[in-house]
């Protein structure tokens, strides 16, 4: 695959063969973000799990402290004073069967849903449309509560879902380009910590296998797993 000047000029400042210090790559990260618009910096933890196991699965959702510098847009599945409460903490789009209609007609225009316990019933026949987009709302991840005014406050501030892929690797956002490295460095530990914490028993071996961040458009840069599982949080 070719690539602009731009990228390779940034590539040259990486050492391929080289795990960096965390902080190192977030400094790093910051210097080859080639795009003109605030790009996403992006974590990739490959962990050693096979997901194929459902023992093996790792899903769930944190609350980054320097929130994604991302506007979320929330679609509530909720009614009656539920509904209110969507609305009155910042939800975009609420409502009931008038909302799954819509997206039944081909309607996408949000990016994480919640929903009312009571409400699972209609929304998961959205479940093969919404599922494959990920957009479907989990108790895992906190999205079916009865809570919605939390969950949507949350979500707003900067509470991510993290859930392994196919091939055993977590894609995580962790800011934009712009942040400070400290406030990058604040969301990369907490990710880490948080895959620390959630590893399943069943899985043998070297559980982080590697770690990879990258801006939008931008090379690659590998961090050392020792120095990452070290939690040496920002001072």
């Amino acid at each position: 695959m070719a690539h602009g000047k731009k990228y390779v000029d940034a590539q040259k400042l990486i050492d391929p063969n080289q795990l960096y210090d965390p902080t190192e790559a977030i400094e790093l990260v910051k210097k080859t973000a080639t795009t003109k618009f605030d790009g996403t910096v992006e974590l990739a933890v490959k962990l050693g799990v096979n997901p194929k196991h459902a023992d093996q699965q790792v899903r769930g959702a944190v609350s980054l402290p320097a929130g994604t510098g991302k506007q979320v847009t929330v679609a509530v599945f909720a009614k009656g004073d539920k509904q209110r409460e969507a609305e009155a903490a910042g939800a975009e789009f609420v409502g009931a069967e008038d909302l799954v209609a819509k997206i039944e007609g081909g309607w996408f225009g949000f990016d994480v849903a919640v929903a009312t316990p009571d409400m699972m019933g209609m929304v998961g026949k959205l479940g093969r449309v919404l599922g494959p987009k990920g957009l479907m709302p989990n108790p895992k991840t906190g999205t079916v509560t009865m809570d919605v005014a939390r969950a949507v406050t949350e979500i707003k501030a900067g509470k991510v879902e993290y859930r392994v892929d196919k091939n055993g690797i977590i894609h995580v956002p962790i800011g934009k380009a712009s942040f400070e490295v400290e406030k990058l460095l604040e969301n990369f530990y907490t990710i880490i910590e948080t895959l620390i914490k959630v590893k399943p028993a069943a899985a043998k071996g070297q559980y982080m296998r590697s770690i990879t961040v990258a801006s939008t458009m931008g090379p690659g840069i590998r961090i050392s797993t020792q120095k990452a599982a070290t939690l040496g949080k920002v001072k």
